[in-house]
């Protein structure tokens, strides 16, 4: 396997442990169906970076040539998909030609999401754990404008202070593949945020007096990036979901932004207005959600109407 083909996969990777905490058994399985297309694609002369929608289809015909079952072929079929979907959104390639593959039968799972009260657990949660008032500032700002905004985490982190300054009611955030967006900020997001570049800023009074150079990102770090790490923040918020009380598993920085966009549909918003917030490129990625508030509502329903319960 070349050396491209295996900086594209474990970068990959680490972005599902750290963004939608897959499964070290998910991960493990996704890294063998990538391993395997990719030497499959080497042995026909080409690459990730270089195929193209009939590629896709001629290793899934392999695959079924194999005798491979249909589970597994419609999970080497989504390990590729989301493969590329990852590689469209950093920029690695113009087009994605995963899409409208159709596989063996794979069904589409609802993305998880959480009810508002678990929500303001852990906001609440979030402005008490830390080690110093700065820590739970950073802590309380990190969460309020993760859920207020839909950023994903990569978004988050590696914001730019100055996209923080002046009390901005809008902060423009610079998505994957480089495009831009303006997300708006609710109060309490703009209260915490303000309190944060307080706390922030005096803490930078005090590096720079040292003779260091200031950090340009709102949430400093002091790896090679200069920023938070994805796998910090994930780390902090299943600490925060501890301390709130809920099942650390069920909480990520990804179910956080399906909350946001769920929660902002049952309130009545636009689906195109949810897209753009989201930044998603097509519409079929957000409908998603309204799938998501069928469940939800089918779910009221079915737990409190008092016919439903009879049955």
């Amino acid at each position: 396997m070349s050396d491209a083909a295996g900086r594209w996969i474990s970068t990959f990777l680490e972005a599902q442990a750290a963004e939608l905490d897959a499964a070290k058994n998910t991960r493990l399985a996704y890294g063998r169906d990538l391993l395997d297309f990719a030497a499959w694609l080497e042995r026909r002369g080409s690459s990730f970076d270089a195929a193209e929608r009939g590629d896709i289809e001629q290793y899934l015909i392999f695959c079924d040539d194999q005798g491979l079952s249909k589970a597994t072929r419609s999970r080497r079929l989504s390990a590729i998909r989301q493969l590329y979907r990852f590689a469209f959104e950093e920029g690695w390639r113009k087009e994605n030609p995963g899409l409208r593959i159709k596989g063996p039968g794979r069904v589409k799972s609802l993305p998880k999401t959480l009810e508002l009260s678990e929500v303001e657990a852990l906001l609440k949660a979030a402005a008490e754990i830390g080690r110093g008032v700065d820590e739970r500032l950073r802590n309380a700002c990190l969460v309020e404008l993760i859920y207020a905004t839909g950023m994903r985490v990569s978004e988050l982190v590696e914001l730019p202070v100055a996209a923080a300054r002046g009390g901005p009611a809008m902060i423009l955030v610079r998505g994957k593949g480089g495009k831009e967006r303006m997300v708006p900020l609710s109060a309490p997001a703009k209260a915490a945020l303000a309190a944060w570049l307080n706390a922030r800023d005096a803490a930078e009074d005090a590096t720079v007096a040292k003779g260091l150079k200031p950090s340009r990102f709102l949430f400093p770090g002091r790896g090679a990036a200069g920023h938070m790490t994805r796998q910090q923040f994930f780390i902090l918020l299943k600490a925060i979901a501890a301390q709130a009380g809920l099942d650390p598993s069920k909480v990520t920085p990804h179910t956080m932004r399906h909350a946001f966009a769920t929660h902002l549909l049952a309130g009545g918003a636009d689906l195109r207005v949810i897209q753009t917030l989201l930044g998603h490129a097509d519409l079929s990625t957000t409908e998603i959600y309204t799938h998501v508030l069928d469940e939800h509502l089918k779910a009221l329903v079915l737990d409190h109407h008092p016919l439903a319960r009879k049955g």
